[in-house]
């Protein structure tokens, strides 16, 4: 080996088929492990979460179940809602929104199982499996190669006529072991094809795992729009803030520009138009309460949700606000509680 290195020995080159197998495998181990690694941290971001998987994975072990980042973030919700109130329209949006990102992280977790199962097993398997055995076979391989050579130079060197006849004896000897060993090598990496084969069965199914995880959370996310659009559309102005992108317009992809056009002009022109209407005169009109509210203080009034109050505006006051009676009772009511009665 030392003698090849420094240019002083022969070297008996492998064939050209034998040559672009090796390349191929090489190319093929290397691109397959950028594929895995880059896999696991689009399934797991955490890497503190994978190399604690990592570890119960070789002591054959079971890691904790924990709480992911969108069933974490649902839990939060939920809690938050249930604390300000379940009854309230904000604490009724917060559960239903926290229990749409606790059904996306049970995706999430389906997803990562599934890919892990059909995809990232597979491609592990012949990391740590097939390539080594590969890797193995190719070292003994460079041996055999190595033994040749080695009795090659011998051979020329022989001067005596025993020494020769016993050096070519030893040269058809390893030229043997040579050719058995390089034909156990090519018949191991002629199986890379079958490998490629077996890893785009295992890349279909790594697609449609996702593609049945994105589909859900299209699912949820849509039913959670439908839920949180039978909400008074004036939520969406608050703080004065423009009301000209309201949850309506998150449509299906094909039809988004449309209804982002067409959606404001009927559902919130209703609203505000009456409101708008009310404000700028001097009467009254009757109104139903879309949820609970409690009364902050003593200037405004508490409503319970399907009630019919009486609202009315007077001059200066806020915009997000106006004057409520109920019997001999009256105070301040937030626009947003209120659904305006013809």
């Amino acid at each position: 080996f030392t003698e090849e290195k420094l240019g002083q020995a022969e070297k008996t080159e492998l064939d050209a088929h034998l040559e672009n197998l090796l390349s191929k495998a090489e190319c093929t181990k290397l691109w397959t492990e950028k594929i895995m690694k880059q896999t696991e941290v689009l399934l797991q971001p955490n890497p503190n979460a994978r190399i604690e998987e990592f570890v119960y994975e070789k002591l054959d072990r079971k890691a904790p179940s924990r709480m992911n980042n969108p069933e974490l973030l649902g839990q939060y919700m939920i809690d938050a809602g249930n604390e300000f109130g379940p009854g309230t329209a904000y604490g009724n949006a917060l559960v239903k929104c926290g229990e749409t990102q606790k059904r996306i992280g049970t995706a999430d977790r389906e997803l990562i199982q599934t890919s892990a199962i059909n995809f990232l097993t597979p491609l592990r398997n012949f990391i740590e499996g097939d390539y080594k055995t590969i890797t193995k076979e190719r070292k003994l391989l460079q041996n055999k190669r190595l033994d040749l050579d080695a009795a090659k130079t011998r051979l020329k060197k022989a001067k005596v006529a025993e020494a020769r006849a016993a050096s070519e004896q030893e040269v058809r000897i390893t030229q043997s072991e040579f050719d058995r060993q390089a034909e156990i090598t090519r018949l191991l990496l002629e199986g890379i094809s079958s490998t490629h084969a077996h890893h785009l069965r295992c890349l279909n199914d790594f697609v449609e795992a996702q593609m049945t995880y994105y589909a859900q959370c299209y699912q949820y996310m849509l039913d959670l729009q439908k839920q949180l659009g039978s909400f008074p559309s004036t939520f969406l102005s608050n703080n004065n803030q423009s009301s000209s992108t309201p949850v309506q317009s998150v449509s299906t992809p094909s039809v988004l520009a449309s209804a982002s056009a067409s959606l404001p002009s009927v559902s919130n022109s209703i609203v505000t138009s009456g409101i708008s209407e009310l404000k700028s005169s001097s009467g009254s009109r009757k109104a139903r309460v879309l949820y609970d509210y409690d009364a902050a203080n003593s200037s405004e009034l508490s409503l319970l949700a399907d009630e019919v109050i009486t609202v009315y505006s007077i001059p200066g006051m806020d915009s997000d606000w106006l004057m409520g009676e109920r019997g001999n009772q009256k105070g301040k009511v937030p626009i947003t509680y209120l659904e305006l009665l013809n």
